[in-house]
């Protein structure tokens, strides 16, 4: 760091950074500072002119944004450059720009979805005028049509071009614009289209006006009407921090928490906006299949009853037990009880049968932490396709190409976003990799990193691909003391936490794969198990939320609330344990997991040993002490696996549509507006070449 600088900052001596903005030094000192186009994560653009401060000597007030603190100039006998935020000059000043940013605006607050939580509106309570001296008529502008998720009002714009820089920027995708100069410029979307990225809802949350406003929310609530509930996102691995408003039993919207070391302060499209599929095609209350061969109406007890006489008598080694990809700890952890109770060692977490060791957790965590990623000088993605699997993960991936991080790629080639070195398209180019120009990249490196995506873990030679690449980062020089880089980038947000408290076949049990051969088992518990086909055959119990793919092949239906309408654990990729909080009511007669197992428990004959979510966790937390403590990692104790063969199979995309992963999702009409729009935008890309 350089030596720092003193600056006196409203009478008082501070010493900063010297390649801190004036904006960032005055923020420290405690001094707020009205800002428009200014955001921590964005280029400085110095759009707005709201941040101008008074510096002593300087014949004007200046963008405190766009100067940095070792650019000042002192007194003349030596004294530190001297700033004032609060003098007349700086309050006529900012007045005078906020009245020229108000000349065109309409006064649309009554009806505006951005009022009360409104960075013009806030400032223009402190400096705007109690009238206008312009008499000319306002500028209208038309508005662009962004797309299912973005309503727009670009009379209300502006051009402060947060949306341009995050399009740009972060997202990598450049998809918007600013055109003409003056009172001709305006904020447009290239060509007329409608966005595609997968994380363009943030712009809503970035634009300080009410120029970019969620279409599904538009007109639904007030701020101030809103339950907000601080909870964690499911629709990924990454276990972003969210805030879930609510109105009364009903989920309105999804806003993005900050949280610096795993989202920053964005979410992807599909946690923000798949919401509305809580409210449809919900199971809200127990169904049994009669004798006709269809699922009718049934009572708690009549479900119970139906469960007991069917397994009453079942060898445990023939019932299995299925968790799906949005289930908590605590649930999974009362479905692990239940088949211990019945004999049964048959039980998955891993939908997609990938061959995680459960002995090793360093075969199966993020190791280099998501943060950590902005730490890596080259980063080798193999069989992943992190755009799909992970957007806001990839962002971060790119934040680190923009510092200079060189990225490779063995899989399909895709579009990530940000330049790749395409190192092979199938798994055979592992074996080779060291004859590859990347792979002095790797060994050159001081942080090198490895990870090892969804299209590997479900490979024909999975196994033998995540030993390879356990070695290949044993080889480069990956493992270190501090450094540990060597990642698995899962996407299902219960798989981790399944890992960790044991939910895998115990010893003689049958994996996924085994529980789905035809007449292996003469029974299957799924645990909001949606993403697998059951075959004819065994009795299907199906706990979960909606009337998805297990929900249809069920026999007794035992409808569950979803992640949002109970409290539970999560852990994410990188193994960081996290709650997430109640925020709605479960419809209809649907209950807690856990609760729902704890009562069919009874009904078997043994209850499960406890009453209560606390004593479900403090069993967990007993068995798994690190889980514990929430919000912190507990780091994997380095073990690379044994390699093998590796054929030339080429990897195979386990997201065919980023919008309609999840039974939430697939419920959701905005993501299925956004799944047909990106059809059409992919049909139309392929026609052109």
């Amino acid at each position: 760091m350089a030596d720092l600088r003193t600056l006196v900052i409203d009478g008082e001596e501070f010493e900063f950074d010297p390649d801190l903005t004036v904006l960032q030094a005055c923020e420290e000192a405690g001094r707020e500072i009205p800002r428009f186009c200014y955001h921590e994560r964005l280029s400085i653009a110095g759009n707005c002119r709201m941040c101008l401060v008074e510096a002593v000597g300087a014949p004007k007030p200046m963008a405190s944004c766009a100067m940095q603190v070792k650019d000042l100039r002192g007194g003349r006998d030596g004294e530190p450059p001297e700033i004032r935020t609060n003098s007349a000059l700086v309050k006529k000043a900012r007045e005078g720009v906020m009245e020229f940013l108000l000349i065109n605006h309409p006064l649309d607050c009554p009806i505006c979805d951005q009022a009360g939580e409104c960075d013009l509106q806030d400032q223009a309570m402190a400096y705007g005028g109690d009238g206008s001296r312009f008499t000319e008529h306002k500028r209208a502008m038309a508005e662009i049509a962004l797309g299912p998720l973005i309503k727009t009002h670009m009379t209300r714009c502006i051009q402060c071009t947060r949306c341009v820089r995050f399009a740009t920027e972060v997202a990598g995708v450049p998809e918007m614009g600013c055109t003409g100069r003056g009172e001709d410029a305006e904020i447009v979307s290239y060509l007329d289209a409608a966005l595609v990225s997968e994380l363009q809802g943030n712009v809503i949350d970035l634009c300080p006006v009410g120029a970019l406003t969620s279409r599904p929310y538009a007109f639904t609530a007030r701020p101030w009407e809103l339950r907000k509930t601080q909870s964690i996102d499911v629709s990924d691995a990454l276990g972003a921090n969210i805030r879930i408003d609510a109105e009364g039993v009903a989920v309105r919207r999804v806003m993005p928490l900050n949280h610096d070391e795993i989202n920053e302060e964005w979410i992807s499209d599909k946690a923000r906006f798949c919401i509305d599929g809580l409210a449809r095609q919900r199971l809200d209350r127990p169904y049994v299949r009669g004798a006709n061969g269809k699922l009718a109406p049934a009572t708690w007890e009549e479900a119970f009853a139906a469960i007991r006489a069917r397994l009453d008598g079942v060898d445990g080694a023939r019932i299995g037990a299925i968790a799906g990809d949005l289930v908590s700890v605590e649930a999974m952890w009362a479905l692990k009880g239940l088949m211990g109770q019945l004999g049964s060692p048959n039980m998955d977490c891993r939908q997609d049968g990938a061959p995680l060791p459960a002995d090793n957790r360093a075969a199966w965590l993020f190791n280099p932490t998501v943060q950590g990623i902005e730490d890596a000088d080259a980063i080798l993605l193999i069989g992943a396709n992190p755009r799909m699997e992970s957007a806001v993960l990839n962002a971060r991936i790119r934040k680190a190409w923009l510092a200079g991080t060189e990225v490779g790629l063995i899989g399909e080639a895709v579009d990530l976003t940000y330049d790749y070195a395409h190192v092979g398209a199938d798994a055979g180019a592992l074996a080779s990799v060291k004859d590859s120009d990347f792979f002095d990249v790797l060994s050159k490196a001081e942080r090198p990193m490895v990870v090892v995506g969804g299209s590997a873990l479900t490979h024909a030679d999975a196994a033998a691909i995540l030993g390879e690449a356990m070695t290949l980062a044993d080889s480069i020089g990956a493992i270190a003391e501090g450094w540990t880089g060597f990642g698995v980038l899962h996407s299902a947000a219960s798989r981790v936490g399944g890992m960790e408290v044991g939910f895998v076949p115990q010893e003689g049990g049958k994996d996924v794969a085994a529980m789905l051969e035809a007449g292996a088992l003469d029974a299957v518990y799924l645990l909001g198990a949606d993403e697998i086909s059951v075959p004819e055959g065994p009795f299907v119990i199906y706990q979960g939320h909606h009337g998805d793919r297990g929900a249809h092949r069920a026999d007794v239906i035992l409808p569950a609330a979803a992640w949002a309408e109970q409290s539970g654990i999560y852990v994410n990729l990188e193994g960081r344990p996290q709650l997430a909080n109640r925020a709605a009511s479960a419809p209809g007669e649907a209950k807690e997991d856990w609760a729902i197992l704890r009562a069919l428990s009874e009904r078997m004959g043994e209850p499960l040993p406890f009453d209560s979510i606390e004593q479900v966790r403090k069993a967990i937390f007993e068995a798994v002490p690190h889980l514990a403590r929430l919000g912190v990692i507990e780091p994997a104790q380095w073990r690379a696996e044994q390699g093998g063969s590796v054929s030339n199979a080429p990897f195979a995309p386990i997201i065919d549509d980023f919008y309609l992963t999840n039974p939430i999702c697939r419920a959701s009409e905005v993501m299925a507006q956004c799944s047909k729009l990106h059809g059409e935008r992919s049909g139309v890309a392929l026609a052109a070449e």
